[in-house]
């Protein structure tokens, strides 16, 4: 005999733990629940209520934010009215205006004397126009030639103005270009007479010619220079001449130059 056949053939209670569940259910069912199941009974109250906590939060949040959005929708319904007043004043303001430029279109232009009595303007003379009519031709003869008596007038009255701006500037003093000019007068030798040197370059008279101060100059070996001092006119005298009329005297000069030249 098999190990299989032996435990077959054995009076074994395999079924026992569910006899015993259900022996143990009889029992409390006729007794009632145990400690133990009433304190998981309040451990599952316990949480539901936790759990149903929350959603009274979740309530009651929602329930501010919509009396929030309640009272942003009665302020944005005021401006919308108070905005709504601003364009009808608006309106009737530009329905005003529009009236008045169509009154002040239609009313003609009345204002125009006071200020034609503030500012008068002088109109320009007109010529008269001879108009003849002819006895047979239809044409109209038009004398386009004013009075010769005017044309008198404005040329006088031109001419005088001339004369007059003539001897306004004959009156004034023109003013006369002058130079300073220094003149260094050389001798042949010691030997000539310096004085008479002088004299002969003094005795130079132009138109426009003044002389000035002189004084004799050593130069070297015992001979002596003449500088002399002149203002001239510019339009009238130039070194050039000057040069030329005081080397005319060869007896006593040698040469001439220009020391300096300045503008008076």
């Amino acid at each position: 005999m098999s190990g299989l056949q032996c435990l077959a053939a054995e009076n074994i209670w395999f079924d026992k733990h569910r006899y015993d569940e259900a022996e143990k259910r009889f029992y409390e069912g006729a007794n009632g629940p145990t400690s133990q199941q009433q304190q998981q009974g309040k451990a599952a109250q316990h949480a539901k209520g936790r759990q149903q906590k929350p959603r009274h939060r979740n309530s009651s949040s929602h329930g501010a934010g919509d009396q929030e959005l309640v009272t942003r929708m009665k302020s944005l319904e005021l401006e919308n009215q108070t905005l709504h007043k601003v364009i009808e004043d608006m309106r009737a303001a530009l329905q005003k205006l529009e009236s008045r430029v169509v009154v002040l279109e239609k009313s003609p232009v009345t204002t125009a004397g006071p200020c034609a009595k503030a500012a008068p303007v002088q109109a320009a003379p007109v010529k008269q126009v001879k108009v003849t009519n002819g006895g047979d031709d239809d044409d109209d003869d038009i004398d386009l030639f004013g009075s010769d008596e005017e044309d008198e007038e404005a040329e006088r009255l031109k001419q005088e103005r001339l004369e007059a701006y003539a001897a306004k500037k004959a009156k004034k003093p023109t003013v006369i270009a002058k130079s300073s000019i220094l003149l260094d007068v050389k001798p042949w030798d010691d030997e000539t007479d310096m004085g008479k040197l002088e004299e002969c370059v003094r005795s130079v008279q132009m138109d426009g010619l003044l002389w000035g101060a002189s004084k004799l100059v050593p130069v070297g070996y015992g001979i002596k220079k003449l500088q002399i001092n002149c203002v001239v006119e510019d339009d009238k005298v130039g070194t050039d001449i000057l040069e030329e009329e005081i080397t005319n005297f060869e007896d006593y000069v040698q040469s001439v130059d220009v020391a300096a030249f300045n503008k008076i």
